[in-house]
């Protein structure tokens, strides 16, 4: 989430007059994130996310995510709603770029998680993946394995340089050995894929909501479990892995989900290739985000680290060790 175009509450109140949402009463801008324009709405009714969605979010796209929610919501996952006006219609116009009005869910997001919390995340993640079994539509993932060495030429050498020393050759070699051995045979059906900390809502150590999926695309189960993995098991600029963590997000998955044995074999690629994925987004938004946007720009270096981490074979071991038997993946 994030504040790109500016709203003002004339205009938000006049965009409300379309919902039975009740007045006015509060309206502020969302720095988090780096996607979309979102707003926290109060009325005399209720609360909301208003989204504008920018560039980057295809508005053909649109439909597969309301699908998606509607098919989550429907099966028990906690997700919000797409709220419909008087006439039934979910997607709008406003400023220029479609808009949406959105189901606020109680919770907060944790910026640092307890193992307890992250066990809770697995168990939710595992949830969605095993709702999402009959969810027949697709949308292909445009930020996957195709799409990161096209993005480190729109970041440029020189762009890379400028972040850290040497950044570039290894985001070449990153690229030449993942697109070597990316496993392309495995099962695929929509997942999150950008399932960070601050798309969690939580109530101590209940989670109350899955948000923000205006990443979410056709792939491997296996590598949206390896984003959510990178995300959440690790202090925030990645010098860090807290195994504690780690261990917990897996154990709730494995306790309803579990893993197949071709995608536990593809794990430690699928770590990599999600650190790389992130290393590059953050490159890029670094080096392009306007500066009077109002939005919290991320450090690249932080999934460097990461990567780091996920090439030493000696921490993949240990890791891979706290995966135990598993179970057959539903």
């Amino acid at each position: 989430m994030a504040v790109y175009t500016q709203l003002g509450p004339e205009q938000v109140s006049t965009f409300l007059a379309q919902y039975d949402a009740g007045e006015l009463i509060a309206l502020k801008g969302i720095a988090e994130g780096v996607e979309n324009s979102n707003y926290f709405v109060e009325t005399t009714k209720s609360r909301f996310i208003l989204t504008l969605y920018e560039s980057r979010v295809d508005p053909a796209d649109l439909p597969f995510f309301y699908a998606l929610l509607k098919h989550l919501h429907e099966a028990g996952c906690k997700v919000p709603r797409f709220i419909p006006d008087r006439n039934g219609e979910w997607l709008q116009n406003l400023a220029g770029r479609p808009a949406c009005l959105i189901e606020f869910l109680q919770g907060v997001s944790v910026t640092q998680p307890t193992p307890a919390q992250a066990k809770a995340t697995g168990v939710a993640l595992g949830q969605m993946h095993s709702a999402l079994a009959d969810f027949d539509q697709k949308r292909p993932n445009s930020l996957g394995l195709l799409s990161w060495r096209p993005l480190a030429e729109q970041c440029t050498a020189r762009g890379l340089e400028d972040i850290n020393e040497g950044l570039a050759k290894r985001v070449e070699a990153e690229c030449d050995f993942l697109e070597e051995r990316w496993p392309k045979n495995l099962p695929q059906r929509a997942i999150h894929a950008d399932l960070f900390p601050d798309n969690v809502l939580m109530l101590g150590d209940r989670v109350t909501g899955l948000i923000d999926f205006y990443f979410a695309c056709t792939d491997a189960l296996g590598y949206d479990l390896a984003v959510t993995h990178s995300a959440w098991c690790f202090t925030n600029d990645g010098t860090r892995f807290q195994s504690d963590l780690s261990a917990n997000l897996l154990r709730g998955y494995d306790s309803v989900h579990g893993f197949d044995a071709p995608t536990r074999d593809a794990l430690p690629l699928f770590f990599r290739g999600a650190c790389l994925r992130f290393l590059l987004t953050r490159c890029y938004d670094w080096i392009n985000t306007p500066a009077n946007a109002l939005v919290t720009r991320k450090d690249p270096l932080a999934f460097l680290r990461r990567l780091d981490f996920y090439s030493d074979d000696a921490n993949i071991s240990e890791l891979m060790g706290q995966l135990g038997n598993g179970i057959e993946a539903g």
